[in-house]
């Protein structure tokens, strides 16, 4: 027989719970306070970025791996592709190519 153990997802919950609190916040920042324009897109940015790293921690559990080493090529490459994607939508969003 298995031994099925109902163990509660606490890390996932956690993770949840942070990202939508990360994104209600952001929205509220948007459309909501009255911070100058700069410091909108200021908070805004260090967010997102929060919300990445909760993102690859708590659900791509980017430090349980078989071996206990941390994909860093992976991680490399997809910033390296995030950066390139961000990018040219900044300069399409701003020249109006």
């Amino acid at each position: 027989m298995e031994n099925k153990s109902k163990k509660i997802p606490y890390q996932q919950i956690i993770g949840f719970v942070l990202s939508l609190v990360l994104t209600v916040l952001a929205a509220w920042t948007a459309l909501g306070s009255s911070l100058p324009v700069k410091w909108i897109i200021i908070a805004i940015f260090v967010m997102a970025i929060l919300q990445a790293i909760i993102q690859l921690f708590m659900f791509m559990h980017i430090t349980e791996q078989s071996n206990g080493n941390t994909p860093w090529n992976m991680m490399f490459h997809a910033a390296v592709i995030a950066v390139v994607l961000i990018g040219g939508s900044l300069l399409t969003m701003s020249f109006g190519f």
